[in-house]
C-alpha cells in the first residue's frame, strides 16, 4: 500500500559557493540598513527602486525585473538567517527555481552560514497531497570572494538535521508508529561509515526489563521499540563519549488520563526529542566529529485500551528502580528513565543529555520559542546555552530546586512519577533520579518543538528545534 506521507528526508535547495557570478542566473543584491547596497547595485533599475524606496530592513525582499534585493538589517546572524528564509519564500511564490546571491566582500563566515541556513529551511514544506507539489527553489549560488565555503557547508548539514527532525515529527501517526520510526533511523544510518544502528523489539525490552517503555506502550496494538545509534570514528577509543537520549512517543492520547480532544492531533510531534537525537547523530557522522556519540530513542505509542497502564500502578524500570504512576499522560519521563539508566550502565558516558517535549508547564513558563534547560553543573548549562546561541536556538536555564527533591519520593515505590508542584521542575527532578553520577542536562522543548506561525527560518508545524544545539554542543565539546 502506498504511504500517505511524503518520502523522508525532504529535499532541500542545493547551496553552493562560487567566486564569480553566473551569467544566466537572476541575481539577488544584498541591502543593509541605510540602505547600504552590496555588489550588483548596477543590476537594479533606478526607476523601479524609486517606487518603493528600499530600507534594507531584515527580510525586505523585492523583485526588480529579473533580479531581486534582500534586506539584512544591521547584519546580526539572526538578521542574515531571517533574510535567507524570507528570500527563499518569496522566490518560491514566484517559482524561481535557481538564482544567485551577490554577497558583500566583507561578509563573515557566521553571516554566510546563517544566510545559507535560512535559505535551506525557510521554504520547507511537509504536506500530504495528491496534487502536484508547487515549484520550489532547486539551487542557490552564493557569490563571494570571502573564504566562507566551509561555514556554508556546515550550515547546510545543520539545516539537513533540522529538516529531518521536522520530517520525522510531521509524519502522521497512522504511518509513524514505533517500528516505522526506528526503521527509518536505521535506514538513514545504513551505509554511513562509522555510524551503526541497532533496533530492539518488545521481546528484547521485556528481557532487559525496560518496564517504563513497556508500560507506556502496553495500551497500543503497535508495540514499542528502542533504537541505539552509535558514532565511532576511527581512532576514537579514548575520545570523550556523549550520550543523547530522545523521547520517542509516536502518538500520545494521554492513556487512561486522556488528553482533551482539542490539540490532540498535534501529538504526532510528541517524538520531536527523539527525532532531534536521530538527526543529530546523522549530522555528527556527516561532519566526522572526532569523538564518540551515542543516540538512544525509546519509542512507544501511549494509547487507551484494556492493556493500558493505570494510575496507581508501580512500574519497575531497567536497573530495578520502581515508579509509582499517578498520571498516565506523564509518559515521557517513564520511557526516558529506562533509556537514561541504560545509557549510564552500558555506556558510562562523559555527559548525558536528554531531549523531550515533556511538560505543558514549560510552555507556560517560557512560551513557544525558548526551550527549558536543567543541568547538574553551571559549566554544562553554559555549554548548551552557548551551542544554542551559535545556531539560532534559545534555551533558558531552569532550577533543580533542592527543597522539592524529597517530593519525588514515594511511599509505595522508590519514586513518584508526578510529585506535584511546578510541573517542569518536578519532571526534571524525577529524571535526575536516573542519571547516576554522570553530568546530565535535560532539555524540555515542549514549547519550541512546534510552531503555529512563520518566523525567521521556522514554518508552521514541527520546527526541528534542538537538533542543531546537540550537534554544535558535540562540535564544541572538549
Amino acid at each position: 500500500m502506498r504511504s500517505t506521507a511524503p518520502a523522508v528526508p525532504t529535499p532541500l535547495p542545493a547551496i553552493e559557493v562560487a567566486a564569480t557570478p553566473h551569467r544566466s542566473l537572476p541575481a539577488v543584491v544584498v541591502v543593509a540598513d541605510g540602505p547600504d547596497y552590496g555588489p550588483g547595485r548596477d543590476r537594479l533599475d533606478d526607476a523601479a527602486l524609486a517606487t518603493f524606496e528600499p530600507t534594507g530592513k531584515t527580510g525586505e525582499v523585492r523583485q526588480i525585473g529579473r533580479n531581486w534585493l534582500v534586506g539584512v538589517g544591521d547584519g546580526a546572524a539572526r538578521d542574515w538567517r531571517s533574510a535567507g528564509a524570507a528570500l527563499v519564500r518569496a522566490a518560491d511564490e514566484r517559482e524561481v527555481g535557481r538564482y544567485q546571491v551577490l554577497l558583500p566582500e566583507n561578509v563573515t563566515a557566521e553571516q554566510a552560514g546563517a544566510f545559507a541556513l535560512g535559505l535551506a529551511l525557510g521554504g520547507y514544506k511537509f504536506k500530504v497531497t495528491g496534487d502536484t507539489p508547487a515549484a520550489r527553489t532547486k539551487s542557490v549560488l552564493l557569490v563571494t570572494p570571502a573564504s566562507v565555503a566551509d561555514a556554508v557547508a556546515e550550515a547546510v548539514t545543520l539545516a539537513a538535521a533540522t529538516a529531518l527532525t521536522r520530517d520525522l515529527a510531521n509524519t502522521p501517526s497512522n504511518v509513524k508508529d514505533p517500528a516505522w520510526l526506528v526503521g527509518t533511523a536505521a535506514r538513514l544510518a545504513a551505509g554511513v561509515t562509522g555510524l551503526t544502528a541497532e533496533v530492539r523489539d518488545e521481546a528484547w525490552l521485556a528481557e532487559q526489563g525496560f518496564g517504563g517503555v513497556l508500560a507506556v506502550g502496553g495500551g497500543s496494538s503497535r508495540p514499542p521499540r528502542f533504537v541505539e545509534l552509535t558514532w565511532r570514528p576511527r581512532g576514537s577509543a579514548k575520545a570523550p563519549h556523549l550520550v543523547f537520549v530522545g523521547k520517542g512517543i509516536t502518538f500520545d492520547t494521554g492513556g487512561i488520563s486522556i488528553k482533551p480532544a482539542d490539540g490532540m492531533h498535534l501529538m504526532r510531534t510528541d517524538m520531536a526529542g527523539g527525532a532531534a537525537v536521530i538527526a543529530a547523530l546523522l549530522a555528527v557522522a556527516a561532519l566526522k566529529l572526532p569523538l564518540r556519540v551515542t543516540g538512544l530513542v525509546p519509542c512507544a505509542e501511549n494509547h487507551v485500551s484494556g492493556s493500558a497502564y493505570r494510575p496507581g500502578d508501580v512500574v519497575r524500570h531497567y536497573g530495578g528502580k520502581t515508579t509509582e504512576v499517578a498520571n498516565t499522560d506523564a509518559e515521557g519521563r517513564m520511557v526516558l528513565a529506562d533509556a537514561m539508566t541504560w545509557a549510564v550502565r552500558k555506556h558510562s558516558p562523559d555527559v548525558l543529555v536528554d531531549v523531550a517535549t515533556l511538560t505543558g508547564a514549560m510552555k507556560v513558563s517560557l512560551g513557544v520559542r525558548t526551550g527549558g534547560l536543567f543541568a547538574t553543573s553551571d559549566e554544562l548549562a553554559a555549554q548548551l546555552i552557548t551551542a544554542g546561541e551559535q545556531v539560532g536556538e534559545a534555551h533558558w536555564r531552569m532550577p533543580l530546586l533542592e527543597d522539592l527533591a524529597d517530593s519525588v519520593r514515594s511511599e509505595i515505590a522508590d519514586v513518584k512519577q508526578t510529585p506535584g508542584g511546578p510541573g517542569a521542575i518536578a519532571a526534571a527532578l524525577f529524571l535526575r533520579e536516573f542519571r547516576g553520577d554522570v553530568p546530565w542536562a535535560h532539555l524540555d522543548i515542549a514549547g519550541p518543538a512546534r510552531s503555529e506561525t512563520t518566523y525567521d527560518e521556522v514554518v508552521p508545524g514541527a520546527t526541528g528545534f534542538a537538533a542543531r544545539t546537540l550537534v554544535r554542543f558535540a562540535q564544541n565539546y572538549r
